[in-house]
């Protein structure tokens, strides 16, 4: 009998044998304790299980685990053999996965699906929403990036220098009514508190909505928006995106003028780091509502990341509201000045931000990594001792822990930080290589690895500029100076723009001995004084005036 045709993973925890395997999180534990299975292994493992216990061709793996790249067997054999590794099985005698001589490989134990899992897709989610994330053919780009993605979510304008800020600066909109009209507006209100729960009791309320009017517009919208809000702030697996850019691209068939459609649209490629289709959705969305504050917020931070200095400046202080009602706008601000070159203006919004919300996460990490980059390391120790003493714990802080320890020399300290950091955010790439960069220490081959196949998928316009700094981390551990040199002045050329952060941080010390660093920091100089050249001068003026 021909085997079944291949299906899509369904978000959930699964049982096999051993092990649970959680899909949304992308997490596999044994015992309560998490295994190393990340990346491309992680995706591997998850469409196989998806296929439950048939067995599965070397063509189709290439086709929906690797595809568009171009591999062979020998390619899906080593992956096999990595993935294996990392959950402790034996090929010889395997209790997880088998190969079967000339068709591929198979499952030991059919996987159970657990039926507690939280996170997964409702039973009865309705029928206008995408029923499989593989509707969208960039999906097997998006599956192997993920790591890549979680590394961003609500990573940074904060702790390492070259993360990306993803918490979007939203307007917050007018109070509900005590007496909801209707389950979406009841939706928007739990939408626009920012807090995991609260979108999660927004989702239920949106999807509720549309199974008694499928073709609710306005439910289709927040709907696409709070998913993608699981992935951009709460961490969930980028098909949440994929299906958030189905819902908008659905509502803007139905009315192809719908504004908050395309901003909708535009926030799913967002938080899929698809910066270039992020921008064409949230221009459109402003050409159709020039009025739409956070969709504005929205694009000037893409163009902050690009390296449209000017665009971004000139588009946070245009706002046609109340500039109090968009969350982290002087945050926002604080960046874009002081990337071009203005650290005194910069310093008065941050300092006052940390002064003013002590249980704002992005403000407690905003200003110690602000005073890192200009080296002042006493004082930016003080403030994140300060920022953890609060109560934030996140991520961030503790990666830039991590450098003060190695500025200072400590590489036992900084391999802790770094490996709680990896704790806090289990999907995320970026701390999961400091700690093989300086915990226990990876083999360089397999840093190598890890570096050639990141770039082969940047390479392919997904991803931010900065990501090619992890990249040039990875060859850098490897062995490979020559690799990492171009990684870094690749950063520069896709925008990267935090001269500051490169002279200061202790991560690229062994490159800044090089000509090539040198060239790539100047370049950075140069690009950001043409910026500045474009700035109205009335506006800068107005900015950096002392208070």
């Amino acid at each position: 009998m021909a085997d079944a045709a291949p299906s899509a993973p369904v978000a959930g925890r699964y049982a096999l044998a051993d092990l649970v395997v959680d899909t949304v999180g992308q997490r596999v534990e044994r015992d309560g304790v998490a295994l190393k299975v990340s990346g491309l292994s992680f995706q591997l493992l998850a469409y196989l299980i998806a296929q439950g216990d048939r067995v599965v061709g070397f063509d189709e793996l290439i086709e929906q685990v690797w595809a568009p790249a171009v591999v062979n067997e020998e390619t899906v054999t080593q992956r096999v053999k990595l993935l294996r590794q990392a959950m402790g099985d034996d090929g010889r005698d395997p209790r997880y996965l088998r190969s079967v001589r000339g068709r591929g490989y198979q499952l030991c134990v059919r996987p159970e699906r657990l039926r507690d899992a939280p996170e997964a897709m409702p039973a009865d989610a309705p029928a206008s929403e995408p029923v499989s994330g593989t509707a969208d053919p960039s999906l097997s780009t998006t599956r192997r990036l993920a790591p890549w993605i979680a590394a961003v979510a609500l990573l940074s304008l904060a702790g390492i220098g070259f993360g990306v800020w993803r918490s979007r600066s939203v307007t917050l909109p007018a109070p509900v009514a005590t007496t909801p009209q209707s389950l979406t507006q009841r939706a928007e209100y739990y939408a626009s508190l920012g807090q995991r729960d609260n979108n999660e009791r927004a989702i239920a309320l949106y999807q509720q909505a549309l199974q008694e009017t499928p073709r609710d517009r306005a439910a289709q919208v927040g709907l696409s928006r709070a998913y993608s809000a699981r992935v951009c702030l709460f961490n969930f697996a980028p098909e949440w995106a994929v299906r958030a850019q189905t819902l908008a691209q659905a509502a803007i068939a139905a009315e192809p003028n719908d504004a908050a459609a395309y901003a909708a649209l535009g926030y799913s490629h967002d938080c899929r780091g698809r910066l270039n289709d992020a921008l064409a959705g949230y221009e459109q969305a402003l050409r159709l509502d020039p009025t739409n504050d956070a969709t504005r917020a929205s694009a000037a931070y893409l163009y902050d990341r690009k390296g449209r200095l000017a665009d971004a400046l000139v588009a946070n202080t245009s706002l046609r509201g109340d500039p109090a009602r968009v969350r982290f706008l002087q945050l926002q601000i604080a960046s874009n000045l002081d990337l071009l070159g203005y650290p005194q203006a910069a310093e008065a919004r941050y300092r006052e931000s940390f002064r003013l919300y002590p249980d704002n996460v992005f403000s407690n990490i905003a200003w110690p990594r602000f005073l890192f980059r200009h080296g002042r390391l006493t004082e930016a120790r003080r403030a994140l001792d300060q920022a953890l003493q609060r109560g934030t714990e996140h991520a961030d802080l503790h990666l830039l822990a991590g450098e003060l320890a190695l500025v200072r020399g400590d590489r036992k300290g900084a391999a802790a930080a770094f490996a709680r950091a990896a704790a806090l955010r289990p999907q995320a790439s970026l701390p999961r290589t400091l700690v093989d960069l300086y915990g226990s220490p990876a083999k360089p081959e397999a840093l190598r690895d890890r570096a050639n196949e990141s770039s082969e998928y940047l390479q392919k316009g997904a991803g931010y500029p900065s990501d090619w700094l992890e990249v040039a981390l990875l060859h850098a551990g490897s062995g490979d100076s020559a690799a990492a040199l171009l990684d870094v002045q690749r950063a520069v050329d896709e925008g990267y723009r935090d001269a500051d952060y490169l002279g200061a941080s202790p991560l690229f010390r062994p490159l800044a001995a090089y000509p090539e660093f040198a060239r790539s920091l100047d370049l950075i100089h140069q690009r950001v004084a043409d910026q500045n050249r474009q700035v109205p001068r009335e506006l800068l003026a107005r900015l950096t005036a002392s208070p």
